[in-house]
């Protein structure tokens, strides 16, 4: 089976943003995308890639970039759409916010979007799909020949944690604490042809494989194979679905420049010759979880003999390792975020801190409202004085 691969000029971005409807008054999720979307029809309705669109629950809306060259376009870009939907959405009592689960929001209240491939979704996962009231945010690279996406795909699996330990958001399910720094990846990790990616040889593995899903009835589309790090043939792209829902703007530049950056540094090894490392599969299992649990504060496997370092250290020389590739992308000072958040904390930290200082879930919605609103981080403090 043949696979095109419509490869792209350059390290192209493209980024989507899942953010949740809140009821501005109970702070529970709205699921009312339906009528928020026909608000803004100029956005929602383009048939090739509308820049609002409809996710599986009622409960979001999905932003999407066009095909930026940086990460300062993308984040200009999701900017003009995100100001168009808080206006549509508060004309209609609805506040915005974005963290990989809704803290109180119960998923059994969820409302399934009126498109067929979401009722076919639901009807073959019944269960596993019904409970996926998740958000989270996607950024693909381009890359410029198929040959290329494999090993690339193969390389970025080593930083699953990384991605996902700065990002986590989802602490909470269902108004409990569950222990997690990210209960969505494990809510949406449960899927069938989700998790971390196959480790294949080349792009005709790749093509070989999708084959033998597609014949045994396993998968009616490659698009159904979700895995955390996926090539995306029609767009040329890498796609990294890693990220829990991200609170703030500047954390989403942050995500998108670490993605830009790691990809051009492994397009740019291939260029020389190298041959991109490529993790044992159980090394990427393994500190996929224990980034879901531990979050920061992870203990990860560096190598296939077993020795271990803490994520934190090892998210520093990364950063220090990409700071010259992402100054000549433009993206440095993206780039500094993270180590803002590894000095104040990812987002379930944030959320777990307000809790400590006698807050409730409630205010932690608040929280997620305001970040989202001033692209800034808050604690209980502003919260309660904002009187949101």
């Amino acid at each position: 089976m043949a696979i095109d691969f419509n490869a792209s000029n350059g390290p192209t971005l493209g980024v989507e943003w899942e953010i949740q409807l809140v009821d501005a008054v109970t702070r529970h999720l709205r699921q009312d995308a339906r009528e928020v979307l026909a608000a803004l029809p100029t956005l929602s309705e383009d048939d090739q890639n509308p820049p609002v669109r409809h996710e599986l629950m009622e409960s979001t809306v999905e932003v999407v970039t066009g095909i930026c060259s940086t990460v300062g376009e993308a984040k200009n870009d999701l900017a003009g759409t995100l100001a168009a939907l808080r206006s549509a959405a508060a004309e209609r009592g609805i506040a915005l916010a974005c963290t990989g689960t809704h803290p109180i929001s119960d998923w059994r209240d969820a409302v399934m979007a009126p498109m067929r491939r979401y009722a076919e979704l639901i009807e073959e996962m019944q269960w596993l799909a019904r409970r996926i009231q998740t958000f989270g945010v996607h950024v693909h690279v381009g890359v410029s020949d198929a040959e290329k996406a494999i090993p690339i795909v193969n390389a970025l699996s080593s930083y699953l944690p990384h991605f996902l330990a700065l990002t986590a958001s989802s602490p909470f399910w269902s108004g409990s604490d569950t222990g997690l720094a990210s209960c969505r990846a494990v809510v949406f990790g449960q899927l069938p042809t989700a998790g971390p990616p196959h480790l294949l040889d080349d792009w005709a593995a790749f093509e070989d494989y999708m084959d033998t899903l597609l014949r045994s009835g396993t998968i009616r589309s490659i698009k159904e194979v979700w895995w955390d790090i996926r090539p995306h043939p029609d767009f040329g792209t890498v796609e990294i679905r890693m990220f829990d829902g991200i609170p703030t703007m500047r954390e989403v530049g942050m995500a998108a420049a670490l993605c830009q950056s790691l990809v051009t540094l492994f397009d740019q090894q291939l260029d020389r010759g190298y041959t991109l490392p490529r993790p044992a599969a159980w090394v990427v299992r393994d500190n996929k979880w224990r980034a879901t649990r531990y979050g920061l504060d992870a203990i990860v496997i560096t190598d296939d003999a077993g020795n271990t370092a803490p994520l934190r250290d090892d998210l520093y020389e990364l950063i220090r390792e990409l700071e010259p590739v992402a100054d000549r992308l433009g993206c440095a000072e993206e780039l500094k975020v993270a180590g803002e958040i590894l000095e104040y904390g990812a987002p379930y930290e944030r959320q777990r801190a307000i809790r400590a200082e006698g807050g409730t879930l409630e205010n932690i919605v608040d929280a997620a409202i305001v970040e989202l609103a001033e692209d800034r981080f808050v604690t209980l403090g502003e919260v309660a004085h904002a009187g949101t």
